[in-house]
């Protein structure tokens, strides 16, 4: 069997996926695979996908017209696309479900050795710690953006060519079941847990559904192959004792296998020991923030777990580049810093960024200001949550708070609650009034943090902030740190 593009067959894909053959030629050759039929290349196999707002079965014949050599349909929709010539059509009874089928066989057939990571923060950051540690060793692929859920980890999958000796995955996951099947589906060679918070509550109910839904990687991984596990998280290693599995834990405490020591801020980013197992070296991690030390502990984890040096680990963290969008510092024209940390929100996640603010205010005589969003997908703790935000803001001692979205209020009562004074919470209806506003109060000397979930759109006001050109007499409005 051919798991290579440009060699594997229609046959070969409707064998792997259970479908039939209902027109065209079954040893038809697949140059490649797409779900978009406005990205189709010639020769490529579209894979007709149906969800709430499309259906890809209506784009049958633009795939066609576009060069696709056929398609993946489901059984019903035989009769959607008209007489194409030559074209190589199978049908199953879910396109969803062979897309992933189809991503196991292939997985199958490569010889990367795959790592999956998943967790409630810091999933996206440990992916890229990790891969940067993989290529000191080797080739490796990692996923790409988003590309976490049922379709986008197949996507990546079909990435994995001969070339490659590692693949770095990440899952995501929205409600139960989705974990266990992406493990099934990537077969990881080790297994990552990066910790259990409030995320993605709509759909799993509370904190002990994400710790059981996390936990499906280890229920689901080969019992052979081993998980590593963030070792300070109680709840976390509660859920995932149970499953009796091989476990290499990651944390700040002295008793996990890989741990940190000697951990302080810099300039130039954060400095630690790293020691895993009987091996230990300093490292200077090019980002700041404790929880950047633990998603740095998880790559580590993973690299020991696949039998990786410390020195190499240690070359590769110390190439890591921090994500646009996640707690990246920019000076602004002015002078003044902006703390952009608008890639995504929850509350740990917002936690982790608050901590990390005395590394960029020690050397700072200006406020610091806290612009914040909603942070999505919380359920019924969604108003709990957002005052709890408002009192963290608070307690750092921030000097103006912005707030916008539809818990606005929620932050802004828990900031009253944590000792902010009324003049220094201000509420926008718009992410371009919020810049408006931050445009004329922030100074040369001032820290400005901004943190939402993706769709509120803060990072068009990190975007405005970039471009504005600084205002002489800002207003001056809270005290400075």
């Amino acid at each position: 069997m051919s798991a290579v593009w440009g060699e594997v067959t229609g046959r070969e894909i409707i064998s792997a996926i259970g479908g039939k053959s209902f027109s065209g030629d079954p040893m038809t050759v697949m140059m490649g695979l797409s779900t978009d039929s406005r990205r189709i290349s010639k020769g490529d196999l579209f894979w007709a996908l149906q969800g709430e707002n499309f259906d890809g079965h209506d784009f049958v014949e633009t795939a066609f017209s576009k060069g696709a050599a056929g398609a993946v349909i489901r059984r019903g929709r035989e009769g959607s696309p008209a007489s194409l010539p030559g074209f190589f059509l199978a049908v199953v009874e879910d396109t969803l479900k062979a897309l992933g089928d189809f991503a196991s066989w292939w997985r199958k057939n490569r010889g990367a050795r795959v790592v999956a990571i998943t967790g409630s923060a810091g999933k996206t950051s440990t992916k890229d710690m990790l891969f940067e540690v993989l290529t000191v060793c080797g080739m490796a692929i990692k996923t790409e953006g988003n590309l976490n859920n049922l379709i986008g980890l197949p996507l990546t999958v079909f990435r994995i060519s001969p070339k490659e000796s590692f693949a770095v995955l990440e899952m995501g996951m929205n409600r139960p079941g989705e974990i266990a099947r992406l493990t099934e589906i990537a077969d990881p060679d080790v297994g990552v847990i990066t910790n259990v918070g409030m995320a993605h509550l709509e759909g799993v109910g509370d904190l002990e559904g994400v710790a059981r839904a996390k936990t499906e990687l280890v229920g689901k991984i080969n019992p052979s192959n081993p998980v590593v596990i963030n070792g300070d998280d109680a709840l976390l290693m509660k859920a995932a004792k149970g499953y009796g599995r091989k476990m290499i834990t990651f944390g700040i405490n002295p008793s996990n296998l890989v741990n940190a020591r000697e951990v302080h801020e810099t300039e130039k980013g954060i400095r630690f020991r790293l020691v895993a197992g009987e091996e230990s070296l300093p490292v200077t991690l090019p980002a700041h923030g404790v929880h950047n030390v633990m998603n740095a502990l998880a790559a580590s984890g993973a690299a020991v777990a696949l039998g990786i040096s410390c020195s190499d680990i240690v070359k590769g963290l110390e190439r890591f580049k921090a994500i646009k969008g996640r707690l990246s510092a920019i000076t602004l024209p002015g002078g003044s810093v902006l703390i952009d940390d608008t890639y995504n929100a929850n509350p740990l996640s917002l936690g982790a960024a608050l901590d990390a603010l005395p590394a960029f205010v020690s050397s700072r005589k200006g406020r610091v200001i806290v612009g914040l969003g909603d942070m999505r997908e919380l359920g019924s703790e969604s108003r709990k949550a957002h005052r709890e935000a408002g009192r963290m803001v608070a307690g750092i001692g921030a000097g103006l708070f912005l707030v916008i979205g539809d818990y606005a209020e929620e932050m802004a009562e828990g900031a009253a609650e944590g000792g902010m004074a009324a003049e220094q919470i201000e509420h926008f209806a718009t992410v371009e009034e919020m810049a408006e506003r931050l445009g004329r109060v922030v100074s040369g000397e001032d820290l400005v943090l901004l943190k939402a979930s993706r769709k509120v759109g803060l990072d068009r006001v990190a975007a405005i902030l970039k471009e504005r050109k600084p205002v002489k007499g800002v207003e001056k409005k809270g005290h400075a740190l």
